[in-house]
């Protein structure tokens, strides 16, 4: 039994688990089991898949011989496939196969939790460094007080997407984690579409992670080193709870946009050993060296 962190495929499908009768192989695609509750998940659909090999065999009329698994959680939740005549060389002859929206939803979110995106955070050192100097600076500036106190909530929400937003696609571009299939075929730009969605997903919820530390940083920040009086001559606001909320939220949005401008600091390696797994990072190593190879 062979378990892997990446995504499988075969013929425009996409593979939870690949079984092989003959040799007595299993193998499981850990995304196949969402975000949640993996080792539990996991530990279930190891046992149902070694059912699914020991149990009897049936041999039909036509194609090869058929498993008769014992049904249960993991199983009922996929599709049973058998390998027909495609003219390539199959290493399963039974796959259970992930379908509908409720599925690929599923999938991604396995990709994005394998990703761990959390780690996002500590390999952007430079551009955090960045972002703390750039809102150490804007919480003393009396300019930004002024801009804090007459912004409303739905400003400063836009604030908040168009920083983060920023943050995200520059992140992407810089580091060309944009993944581009090389090929024309359906299967290749459906693949290629999953992958993207779980970079933007990975590199977002960093992102986010990001925003929100810089939000409490600045807010423990303006705590210490704002005056009630100087607030109140500049802004014609008192300083109350609310105020620190405000500025801490806007300063926020500016020092992520400074992080951004941080992040090019950061070499494209870094990055992406931050936003991908060990085993997606050797993925799209070998993708690329694949593309950059001369067509004979």
């Amino acid at each position: 039994m062979a378990l892997t962190d990446l995504p499988l495929h075969a013929h425009g499908r996409r593979l939870a688990v690949n079984l092989n009768h003959e040799h007595g192989l299993a193998l499981l695609s850990l995304p196949s089991l969402g975000g949640l509750r993996l080792p539990v998940r996991a530990r279930r659909a190891v046992e149902e898949a070694v059912l699914g090999l020991a149990a009897p065999r049936t041999t039909g009329a036509e194609g090869p011989p058929r498993s008769q698994p014992r049904l249960g959680s993991f199983v009922n939740r996929h599709a049973a496939v058998h390998p027909g005549s495609t003219g390539e060389k199959e290493t399963g002859d039974l796959r259970y196969v992930v379908s509908g929206p409720r599925g690929y939803l599923r999938v991604l979110v396995g990709m994005v939790r394998a990703n761990r995106p959390w780690r996002l955070v500590p390999g952007l050192s430079k551009a955090l460094a960045a972002a703390l100097a750039t809102g150490a600076v804007a919480t003393v500036n009396s300019t930004v007080w002024s801009l804090a106190a007459s912004l409303s909530t739905p400003r400063l929400v836009i604030a908040t997407v168009g920083s983060v937003t920023l943050m995200i696609g520059w992140l992407i571009v810089d580091a060309e984690l944009w993944h581009r299939s090389p090929e024309s075929s359906p299967e290749a730009r459906q693949r290629a579409r999953l992958y993207n969605a779980s970079t933007v997903m990975t590199v977002g919820i960093g992102v986010l992670v990001c925003y929100v530390g810089l939000m409490v940083v600045n807010w423990v920040w303006a705590l210490f080193i704002l005056n009630d009086q100087l607030f109140a001559s500049v802004t014609r606001t008192p300083l109350h709870a609310e105020e620190y909320v405000t500025l801490s939220w806007f300063v926020a949005s500016v020092a992520t946009v400074g992080g951004a401008l941080g992040s090019g600091l950061e070499s494209d390696d870094a990055i992406r050993a931050a936003a991908y797994s060990k085993r997606e990072q050797e993925r799209r190593r070998m993708l690329q060296d694949h593309d950059d190879q001369p067509s004979k």
